[in-house]
């Protein structure tokens, strides 16, 4: 096999690590991979505004954001070889790379793992029924729909009512599919209360909470679905042709197992710092494939925010000490970055990241090490399942790279 050799190696074309191609592409030489015929990530095919707040300072549609990171990590320099899979790995910070053009070795200075996230399926959730046609996900249904100009039914069931699943009923409107139920397991929509009152009047979706999908019906083709009310334990038939099962994110971590690198138990992704150094010396890992899941401009800000960590990497070579391990407390379900390691530094946008399963109104938090309580912060926000929850890093400040774990929860 042929070998290439860049300054850095970014695997996924997304926000996160299209991003970190610009800003690394004015000094360094890069190499971008994706297993995808175009650039740009899940905003390709998200075809509805939202996106490029935070990072572009404007907003725009899903395509026009993709194509606006593209253009710019190639006028920065970075070359971006679509339809190249990464398989494996040749060496410390070497890949092995498959494409129509054959097999070839992709080595570089440092390794940037950007590979996001993607939705749980239907047989991953463990919902019984046949394998009829019509069940989806929000990622598949926005190719049929944007990329592929097909209208995927007239009457469709949401399953999930995150951020990415009110995405999903405005893909489905466009396809000119009619959105009967809107389905969560919680005790209410898990986007914000503004958005979520918002949503529902404009686009007329009625949405049930603590209830569950037990079972899709039909052979060839969808004709309902069984919902159960976790109140009572009653069920019910609601007829539709789609199903579309949305959000319960997991890390494209194929990579990060298949190197040996530490995962995170918790996130199912590689477990970082707050310079996102994995445990494989110069290699990092960036958005979604971190910790699953967070808006394309939030993991855009983190690509940016990776560059100068990789740039300090290229010039020194330094190895990290081993750092202390950030560890979720109930009711939170992960934190990110979940090491904390001297001379780091905080980590994008100087907060820590956590994802919980319950409602908390009025949160107050708490990080403990090694018996003693190192930090507590009173917050404004509250706290809720199917989204980021952020903390002040300062909550760590007192806390002991090379002590003991340190975990964060709620008085």
């Amino acid at each position: 096999m042929s070998t290439l050799h860049a300054d850095v190696v970014v695997v996924g074309a997304g926000p996160a690590g299209l991003t970190a191609a610009r800003e690394l592409g004015r000094d360094r030489s890069v190499i971008v991979l994706d297993r995808e015929t175009h650039a740009g990530g899940i905003p390709r095919h998200s075809d509805h505004l939202g996106y490029g707040a935070r990072d572009l300072r404007r907003v725009t549609s899903g395509p026009a954001y993709a194509r606006r990171l593209v253009a710019l990590a190639r006028d920065a320099g970075a070359d971006i070889r679509t339809e190249a899979t990464a398989t494996g790995w040749s060496g410390e910070r070497g890949l092995e790379v498959t494409s129509p053009h054959g097999r070839i070795v992709v080595t570089g200075g440092a390794v940037l793992l950007a590979t996001g996230a993607r939705e749980r399926p239907r047989s991953a959730r463990l919902v019984p029924g046949d394998r009829p046609s019509g069940v989806l996900t929000t990622g598949l249904l926005q190719n049929l729909v944007h990329l592929q100009h097909r209208s995927p039914g007239r009457r469709a069931v949401v399953v999930g009512a995150e951020l990415v699943s009110w995405s999903a009923v405005l893909t489905l409107r466009e396809a000119g599919t009619e959105t009967v139920l809107m389905t969560t397991e919680h005790e209410r929509g898990e986007t914000w209360s503004a958005l979520r009152a918002g949503a529902r009047l404009a686009l007329r979706v009625p949405v049930t909470t603590r209830t569950q999908v037990v079972r899709v019906i039909g052979k060839d083709v969808v004709e309902g679905v069984e919902i159960r009310n976790l109140r009572t334990g009653r069920t019910r038939v609601v007829a539709c042709d789609v199903v579309v099962f949305t959000g319960d994110w997991i890390p494209d971590h194929e990579l990060v197992r298949l190197g040996g690198i530490d995962l995170d138990p918790a996130t199912k992704g590689p477990r970082v710092d707050a310079a996102l150094r994995t445990s494989r010396a110069g290699v990092f890992a960036v958005g979604n494939v971190v910790h699953p899941v967070d808006t394309a401009d939030v993991a855009a800000l983190d690509g940016r925010h990776v560059a100068d960590h990789v740039r300090r990497w290229l010039d020194s070579g330094a190895t990290p000490e081993p750092g202390a391990r950030i560890v979720a407390e109930a009711p939170f379900r992960w934190v990110a970055p979940s090491l904390l390691s001297a001379g780091a530094g905080a980590p994008s946008r100087r907060r820590l990241l956590l994802w919980a399963d319950d409602v908390r109104t009025v949160p107050r938090v708490v990080a403990r090490q090694d018996g003693r309580e190192v930090g507590r912060r009173s917050l404004p926000w509250s706290v809720a399942p199917g989204r980021v929850f952020r903390v002040p890093w300062s909550l760590l400040e007192k806390a002991d790279p090379r002590g003991g774990d340190i975990g964060v929860g709620l008085l």
